[in-house]
């Protein structure tokens, strides 16, 4: 079994992982969030993605981007923290953080055969979709439906 640390990579040195997975003929799937509080949702998300190619990265959004998206009390754990939680799965195989708000530049410089994302889209509602259909990739809603999320988590154990 690899380590976790093993699967966190550069944006470059996913690419070159990428590509040695092409050269086997092997499909990449791409998933994507802040998992600020891993919880089940997320778990059930990933191994769902895993199962829409033979290579999983998962996009992890960076401390700054958390609180644009979030708000000013998130993050919860820092970005490293995050990533080396999410490398920890089995299903997941490279974990990159990256700096934006959205993963469309990440998706035009890695071209995943698969953007995996949860039920709380449709194929049609996916920011993303125009961006990947450019390269010839396709979208994949997978995970169980949206009960579970951080926010409520939180309120939960604030209370």
């Amino acid at each position: 079994m690899r380590l976790a640390a093993s699967k966190l990579c550069t944006l470059d040195e996913a690419k070159t992982r990428i590509a040695a997975a092409r050269a086997e003929k092997k499909s990449v799937a791409f998933a994507n969030g802040c998992f600020d509080v891993l919880h089940v949702g997320h778990i059930r998300y990933l191994q769902a993605a895993r199962t829409e190619g033979d290579l999983l990265l998962v996009a992890i959004n960076g401390d700054a981007s958390v609180r644009r998206l979030k708000g000013p009390d998130r993050p919860v754990m820092p970005e490293g923290d995050r990533a080396l939680l999410v490398a920890g799965l089995r299903c997941v195989d490279l974990v990159v953080v990256f700096p934006d708000d959205d993963v469309a530049r990440l998706l035009l410089e890695l071209r995943p055969d698969v953007h995996c994302k949860g039920t709380d889209y449709t194929t049609e509602t996916v920011p993303e979709r125009e961006v990947v259909r450019s390269y010839g990739g396709r979208v994949a809603i997978v995970g169980d439906p949206k009960d579970h999320d951080t926010r409520a988590l939180l309120a939960r154990l604030r209370s």
